[in-house]
């Protein structure tokens, strides 16, 4: 983001503005009301400001961030520039602009509301990426004091109050759509400080005014949805009854200001806009490249179905649970992610599958099909509950999908962690039952140490490396914690060095409770290359696959708007990417983090770095990471922006002609 080294407060850009003096940890305090070095020589005067009468720029600080910054409630204001992006198709491209008021212009406690508007992003050929739709806007929302969840801003109502001596960022993001025509795309975003009264009109209206508008909207579903109009007389009655209907309603004393204003209402007019609005110029450029619909890198990461029934209150296997199930899985897939669902046994035993429905189901194929996803689980049923039932459902599962094509991306996840001798051999005895029905299985097991009990290794590191031999040939996934490598990127070829590609053996890693700071991980706190250098690091070491536990792995609660809770033990945000939409709003779909937005753009950059080694070897790969300064090592990577704008750029001017 062209914006970013202009940002730096290295920089020395900032040091001439004025930060409010302010108490807590929070924000606010002595803040309420203050008035900056910005203000200085203004004429608003000490009388009650008219936001309409005001240009916003003399009421707030407006300013971009990268999709990378953290971008805190005492955040300092810094210049406003023009926003440049690069983009794929089929990628998603972020950035954010941060809000700080300079005073306030209503009298409840808020410094004042915030309206914020964008135009659609369009080519000079007339190609446009339409708000809504390519363009969205989020706001923002601490959790524990850090920013995180990303909450989205109401089409209709698109307004956000700002608090006295406190920063909110917008988190905007651009999907560019697979058949997007390259090429330069721009727009605007106008930031405009309102009234308070531009709040939902809907939210303000007397109830029997709200029940009116309901019954005649009914009324007029029901005359048009109708499907046994027997003549055309019939039909040309129906809609004349509509019409009448809808002028009833448009005479209602809620529109009343919109016939005065020409059906304008509360929509700010491009006048006003034009007249009193901060605007963020922004440009897209979208190239000649498409990521590629099935990540390159399978990462599987776990759904715990039992948080999803407590919380949502659902039985297993009603309609319920299979929607909701349902919802959460089509809703990861846009992070190039493969979920799975999970449910815990005993001593890590661990009920692990993609797809909720069986194999012979209609919604099977639709899942296991999709080209979004890399790699899937099969559920081996027999792991919670020994039963007959339970053998003959996994034979004829399996029965099925290895006649299917996907079959080469799907595997079974037994058991999290094994840790002695005894449950080593439960692999082994489910591997050869498995085996007995399809010799190509793939089994993943994790693992951070070696089995407890053996005499594999006289040292711990090698105990772990020789893994290997313990579990072939009944584990062909061999999942490794990145925690055991800690900074020592030259320990990978021991572990290495133990596999047989031959024999269809990977290596993936997985993140959780460590590695710590400064290593890569998605905890709660981290900076954002931190979370981003996660694929990074995958990338460079070579790794073929990643596994992350949890998703939604917060603590329990019985209603969905319960206040969410980090599971106590675990660092903040381990095992939870995602929140309820309930907690912020009456919105039933999930709520992202931050830190998921980052691992969706890690994914992205393996593609962007994937393209270049094609071309060029993955040595100059790797020299890439390198020279631009992205990333080093385990400890030594990039802490700004602007290393990985480098990296895709260069990778944007050597790849596109």
């Amino acid at each position: 983001m062209e914006s970013d080294e202009s940002n730096s407060v290295a920089g020395g850009k900032t040091q001439e503005i004025s930060v409010p003096p302010v108490e807590g940890v929070a924000g606010g305090g002595t803040s309420y009301g203050w008035v900056d070095g910005g203000l200085q020589g203004s004429s608003l005067g000490t009388s009650v400001i008219d936001p309409a009468k005001v240009h916003s720029t003399d009421l707030l600080h407006v300013w971009s961030m990268p999709s990378t910054a953290n971008v805190s409630q005492q955040e300092a204001p810094r210049p406003l520039e023009h926003v440049n992006l690069l983009a794929a198709r089929n990628e998603r491209e972020s950035f954010q602009i941060a809000l700080r008021p300079k005073v306030s212009w209503i009298s409840s406690g808020i410094a004042g509301p915030v309206q914020i508007q964008c135009t659609d992003l369009c080519s000079s050929s007339g190609d446009r990426l339409v708000v809504g739709q390519s363009v969205t806007l989020r706001r923002v929302v601490p959790m524990l004091g850090v920013p995180d969840a990303l909450v989205p801003i109401d089409p209709l109502c698109p307004q956000i109050n700002l608090l006295p001596g406190e920063t909110s960022a917008i988190w905007v993001s651009l999907n560019v759509p697979c058949g997007q025509q390259p090429g330069l795309y721009e727009g605007e975003i106008f930031i405009t400080a309102t009234r308070a009264e531009t709040d939902s009109r809907a939210e303000s209206l007397p109830k029997s005014e709200r029940y009116q508008l309901y019954r005649e909207l009914r009324t007029c579903l029901d005359i048009t949805e109708s499907r046994d109009c027997s003549t055309p007389e019939e039909m040309v009655q129906r809609l004349t009854s509509t019409s009448t209907t809808l002028k009833r309603m448009l005479v209602l004393p809620a529109f009343q200001d919109c016939q005065e204003n020409n059906g304008l209402g509360d929509m700010m007019d491009e006048d006003v806009m034009n007249n009193v609005a901060v605007r963020v110029k922004l440009s897209l450029t979208v190239w000649d490249f498409t990521l590629p619909l099935t990540p390159s890198l399978p990462a599987v990461f776990g759904i715990s179905e039992t948080v999803i029934e407590d919380r949502f209150c659902l039985e297993h296997g009603t309609k319920g649970w299979y929607d909701a199930l349902d919802d959460h899985f089509r809703w990861l897939l846009q992070y190039r992610i493969s979920p799975f669902f999970c449910r815990w046994g005993d001593s890590m035993r661990i009920l692990a599958y993609t797809c909720p429905w069986p194999a012979d189901h209609p919604k099977a194929k639709e899942y296991y099909s999709d080209p979004r996803l890399a790699a899937y689980a099969v559920p081996y049923a027999p792991i919670l509950s020994c039963t007959d039932a339970a053998r003959n459902s996994l034979r004829r599962e399996v029965d099925i999908l290895k006649t299917e094509a996907h079959w080469s991306k799907a595997y079974f996840y037994l058991w999290d962690e094994p840790l002695n001798m005894e449950q080593y051999e439960v692999i082994r005895n489910i591997s050869n039952e498995l085996r007995t029905y399809t010799p190509d299985v793939r089994i993943l097991t994790t693992y951070y140490a070696g089995p407890s009990g053996s005499e594999l290794a006289p040292s711990t590191f090698e105990a772990f490396a020789k893994v290997p031999n313990v579990l072939r040939p009944h584990t062909q996934i061999f999942c490794t914690s990145e925690w055991v490598l800690g900074t020592r990127e030259d320990l990978v070829k021991d572990i290495i060095a133990e596999l047989r590609p031959e024999l269809g053996e990977e290596w993936w890693t997985y993140v959780c409770l460590g590695p710590t700071d400064p290593q890569p991980n998605w905890h709660l706190g981290m900076r954002g290359t931190q979370h981003r250098a996660v694929m990074w690091r995958v990338w460079k070491e070579g790794g073929t696959g990643f596994l992350y536990w949890g998703t939604n792995c917060y603590e329990k609660a019985m209603i969905p708007s319960a206040e969410i809770c980090f599971r106590r033990g675990l660092p903040p945000g381990d095992g939870v990417l995602f929140y309820p939409g309930e907690v912020f709003s009456s919105s039933h779909e999930p709520v992202a983090s931050l830190r998921l937005e980052r691992i969706l753009s890690g994914m992205q950059d393996i593609e962007y770095l994937n393209l270049y080694s094609s071309k060029y070897g993955r040595e100059e790969g790797l020299a890439l990471l390198d020279k631009t300064g992205v990333y080093l090592g385990p400890d030594r990577y990039a802490h700004d922006h602007g290393p990985i704008d480098a990296m895709r750029g260069e990778v944007y001017r050597t790849c596109s002609s």
